[in-house]
């Protein structure tokens, strides 16, 4: 009996004792070295927030325009997903033996909006820029950020896109555009749409812009690929096949992405 007692005794210590300890992360957890475009950064990082916590693995995530982290994929740069701003850099990386044959998927189709910090100007849109009342215009570089070819073009379609050259400030990729409107540097400028849709970081202002019709531009397809550094990485397999959840795809239409 005092065996017993003894034994009952323990194994309460014992549950006591898994109660006040962490749960331990999955044996099997890892990391994602992920590669994403600019215009994707907030809907990043709440979406690694809820793989962390179902999977236990960990997304190192690293922001810039698509043409430049296409550039460091193809000069050896670790990252193991690709999460572009379009669908030409991962189909070309597929093409060259840097991203892995069948992986490739578009997780969301973005927009572009006018915007200005400045309530109530944004939304006269072609009107505005036609009659050409304002300081500068910010847009992402052409070459290299996507958000920014497409705003080319619509000024394109305008027929404002060599008259407007002196007043066009460009930005890196489409979050400095984003922050070069918001602190008033510039007075208006073509940012992601979903930039404006967060309501945690949406400014006062988010719903005065305007939408250039999506014939004027060509659809910002945004597709991710497996690299071939994270071809045997499960965590990086793990987090391609949550985006295509719909845990997350509720998370990306929410920000104001559209869906294939």
């Amino acid at each position: 009996m005092r065996r017993r007692g003894l034994r009952v005794l323990a194994a309460v210590l014992l549950a006591l004792l898994a109660l006040r300890l962490p749960a331990a992360a999955p044996a099997s957890a890892g990391e994602v070295r992920a590669a994403v475009a600019a215009n994707f950064t907030r809907a990043a990082q709440r979406l690694a927030q809820g793989f962390e916590q179902e999977s236990g693995h960990r997304v190192i995530a690293s922001y810039g325009s698509t043409g430049t982290l296409y550039a460091q994929i193809r000069n050896a740069a670790p990252y193991d997903v690709f999460l572009a701003a379009d669908e030409r850099r991962p189909a070309l990386l597929e093409r060259a033996g840097d991203a892995v044959p069948g992986t490739r998927f578009t997780y969301a189709v973005g927009r572009i909006a006018l915007w200005s910090a400045t309530p109530g100007r944004a939304s006269a849109g072609a009107a505005l820029l036609e009659g050409g009342d304002f300081r500068a215009l910010a847009i992402a570089n052409p070459k290299t950020a996507p958000y920014g070819a497409a705003a080319q073009q619509v000024l394109a379609h305008l027929g404002l896109w060599e008259r407007l050259q002196p007043r066009l400030v460009q930005a890196e990729n489409i979050a400095q555009a984003y922050q070069f409107v918001a602190s008033g540097n510039a007075s208006l400028g073509f940012v992601a749409l979903a930039q404006l849709q967060d309501p945690a970081v949406a400014p006062v202002n988010a719903a005065d812009y305007w939408l250039p019709p999506a014939q004027w531009y060509r659809p910002l397809v945004q597709q991710a690929v497996l690299l071939r550094h994270g071809a045997d990485n499960a965590a990086a397999r793990a987090w391609l096949a949550y985006l295509r959840g719909p845990a997350a795809r509720d998370v990306i239409t929410a920000l104001g992405y559209a869906l294939e």
